[in-house]
Formats: structure tokens, C-alpha cells, sequence
């Protein structure tokens, strides 16, 4: 399978900082992003990192601490910001039609997410979430989508998606209970499976 991609400003939506940020942390790193034209982006060149990059940039942007407060400040809750963690989200992306093809990950703001997602998977449901730590979203996807084939970036199929709720509930159970940085409806989808 293809390197996993991550476009930049999905990567600034995630961890709540503007793309002219993220731009900069990976110029100090060194990172070349790559770019691409996709069908999602209209054609345009897009500005692509790879998922372990996007870890890179977000550990550095942790080490800066919190600071004073900027504009990128405002695009994620500042307890988000300074607990490191936001939601850990399990979507359906087409739910009448595919309803095995889900998406999962972790962001600072499910709004902001849902918005960009919904310009190519209108449809998108939030079935559930759940208070998560950036350092656990890659053993987090890793266990809830075993023996699920994975189609692109964090979306996926299986044939049951109630059993993938299921491993979701169950590995936020094991894990140390967080506050909801914005405890809210969009923090706290009822599931529609009962």
C-alpha cells in the first residue's frame, strides 16, 4: 500500500493552528512537503506530509508549550491546547448507501473537521467520540480497525461497524478517563445502533 498522506491544511485543522504555522514547523524540520493534485482538491496542487511527518510537526509544536496567545489560539479550545488531546472520532461516510466505509482520527475541532470532510463526503454521520490523547490515536486506529481493509487515510471498510464500536468502546475504557475539551453536542453523538 501507498505512504498514508495527510494534506497540511488537514494536519493545521487537526491540531488547531494555521496552515502558515505548520508551514513553518516543517521548514524548521526540514520536511518538503509533497504536492499533489487530487480529485478532492479540484486539480489544484495540494501540500501532502506522511502520517509519521505529521506526528513530527505536532510533537514540536507541543515542546514550544503554550506561549502567549496568537491567532492560532483561537481555532482549538485552550484546554485542548495544553492537554494535549482532543476527539477521537468514529464517522460514517456514506451511511445509507456504504455503510461499512468509515473514517476514524483525532482532532482539536470536530466542527472544523466535519466541515472540510463534508465538501467530499456530504453525508458524513458522527457516530461516536471520545476524549483522546494525540499519543494514543495511532494505537487507537491501529486496534479498532483490525481486520477492517483500509481504503485511504484513516477510512475504512468492515463488514460489521457495530463490532467496530464495540473495540472503540472498549480501548477508551482501558484508557485513563479525560475531560471533554468542549462537552457539548458535538462531543457527544448518541449512537444510532441502540
Amino acid at each position: 500500500m501507498s505512504e498514508e498522506l495527510i494534506s497540511v491544511v488537514d494536519l493545521a485543522s487537526q491540531i488547531g493552528k494555521r496552515k502558515q504555522t505548520i508551514f513553518k514547523v516543517l521548514r524548521h524540520l526540514r520536511i518538503e512537503p509533497r504536492k499533489l493534485r487530487k480529485s478532492e482538491s479540484r486539480g489544484q496542487l495540494v501540500s501532502y506530509v506522511t502520517a509519521q511527518e505529521s506526528r513530527l510537526v505536532a510533537g514540536e509544536l507541543r515542546s514550544q508549550g503554550p506561549g502567549p496567545k496568537t491567532g492560532d489560539d483561537v481555532a482549538a479550545p485552550p484546554e485542548a491546547l495544553l492537554e494535549e488531546h482532543g476527539v477521537f472520532y468514529l464517522l460514517l461516510l456514506e451511511p445509507d448507501h456504504d455503510p461499512g466505509r468509515f473514517k476514524v482520527g483525532l482532532t482539536m475541532s470536530l466542527s472544523e473537521r466535519l466541515r472540510t470532510l463534508r465538501c467530499s463526503a456530504p453525508f458524513t454521520n458522527v457516530l461516536r467520540t471520545w476524549p483522546c490523547k494525540m499519543l494514543w490515536e495511532k494505537t487507537a486506529i491501529d486496534c479498532v480497525t483490525a481486520d477492517c481493509k483500509q481504503l485511504h487515510t484513516e477510512v475504512f471498510r468492515t463488514q460489521s461497524i457495530e463490532i467496530v464500536l464495540k473495540r472503540c468502546e472498549q480501548f477508551f475504557n482501558l484508557m485513563p478517563k479525560l475531560h471533554e475539551p468542549n462537552k457539548g453536542s458535538e462531543h457527544a453523538a448518541p449512537s444510532p445502533l441502540g
